[in-house]
């Protein structure tokens, strides 16, 4: 598949009617997500064939675009049921096979759960302070190829230095840097729409 068509496939996908705040919940833009997945593929080759899990799935947009690019199964965490309705609905209107498990990943049963490829836009970590921190933790102990996250680049050298230190990551590269498109969509937001620069990640259990 190419870039312009897994692009064109996210950016049908229904996103979150009342976004909750708590969570940090920004949909992933189908530019970002489509350049994220399309990379891990064709870069890599840590997509087609693998089972790939989105941690903090959201509306189901990383891992609809693991199982349009192949992945042999798919599976979505997150807390919010509302979003995870969506997620199966998005799902249902592409014909595509994707589990869903509702649960606060931070409480997840590690035992026999077989993953090769974890991909996920976890919260910033600006509401809820090390948010972001404990998605990677968890999910560098999970994953046995590699790990694809998007961070704000003005926490890059944090991240770089506890993945590798703190986390015990083999690697821990920025493929490419992105425009995160935050839309106005909580009571604070002040301005209809605000770019921030994030970082794509792969980092290497």
């Amino acid at each position: 598949m190419k870039l312009k068509q897994l692009e064109g496939l996210l950016g049908g996908l229904d996103q979150f009617s009342q976004p909750k705040v708590e969570l940090e919940q920004y949909p992933t833009g189908a530019h970002i997500a489509s350049r994220m997945i399309y990379t891990a593929e064709n870069s890599y080759e840590d997509i087609s064939g693998k089972i790939v899990a989105d941690f903090g799935c959201g509306c189901g947009t990383l891992g609809i675009a693991s199982a349009l690019l192949g992945a042999e199964h798919v599976l979505g965490i997150d807390v919010d049921p509302e979003s995870l309705e969506i997620a199966g609905e998005n799902v249902t209107d592409l014909e595509l096979d994707v589990d869903f498990l509702r649960c606060d990943i931070r409480t997840l049963n590690l035992k026999g759960l077989l993953v090769d490829t974890i991909v996920m836009n976890p919260p910033f970590g600006t509401r809820k302070k090390g948010a972001d921190m404990d998605f990677l933790s968890l999910s560098l102990k999970v994953a046995s190829r590699a790990v694809y996250s998007l961070h704000k680049t003005s926490t890059r050298e944090h991240i770089k230095r506890t993945a590798l230190r703190d986390y015990n990551a083999k690697s821990a590269e920025v493929l490419c840097e992105l425009r995160f498109d935050v839309p106005q969509m909580y009571k604070f937001h002040k301005k209809k729409e605000v770019d921030i620069a994030v970082d794509l990640w792969r980092f290497v259990p």
